[in-house]
């Protein structure tokens, strides 16, 4: 056995090892898997408490191929994106006519783009944190989810709706599973 893998599996947790051997076996090779299993015996871990970790484990790994199965489309995240824009927009416009008399007098172009800031935030975080969607994916039937499958909070919202104006994050998800804005916030979109 190569003496490489006898080392690094001497130095993992019980816990990994049990989920070496068991749930994650296939993404290891033979020999690793035998190294794992030999570091087992040699710590004489319980066989009850292997039994219940690879039931917690699996359980884990069915629910993350349930969110991996569920993940929408890049052309309903493009969809979602056209939607939520003209949406935000509408909101924008909205608020500006109502704030219009009151900054007549001021500087309107710094109070313009701070106008677009705040409804940009504003669309975003309330829907997403309030419904997990925005209008866009009321109407596809998508919603936001952690990776893990669990409701983002109010901290995962705003970084995923700060994230969302890095230059090029609306045609990211092309080019990967998850947008920037997704990866970034640990963040995904599902089908409801």
């Amino acid at each position: 056995m190569d003496k490489s893998f006898t080392e690094i599996m001497s130095k993992k947790t019980s816990e990994e090892l049990i989920k070496i051997v068991t749930v994650d076996r296939d993404e290891y090779q033979p020999t690793a898997i035998e190294a794992a299993e030999k570091e087992i015996e040699k710590r004489n871990i319980d066989v009850k408490k292997i039994e219940e970790l690879t039931t917690v484990y699996t359980k884990l790994a069915d629910e993350q191929k349930e969110i991996e199965s569920n993940k929408v489309s890049s052309l309903t995240r493009f969809l979602d994106f056209i939607i939520d824009t003209v949406a935000w927009l509408i909101v924008a416009t909205i608020i500006g006519f109502l704030l219009d008399p009151l900054l007549a007098e001021s500087n309107q172009n710094i109070l313009g783009y701070l106008l677009l800031v705040v409804s940009f935030f504003g669309y975003y975080v309330f829907m997403e944190t309030r419904y997990q969607k925005t209008i866009a994916k009321f109407i596809t039937k998508t919603k936001v989810v952690m990776a893990d499958g669990k409701k983002p909070n109010t901290g995962d919202i705003v970084r995923r709706t700060a994230c969302r104006l890095i230059p090029f994050d609306r045609v990211s998800y092309f080019f990967s599973a998850n947008g920037f804005h997704d990866n970034l916030s640990n963040t995904t979109v599902v089908k409801d």
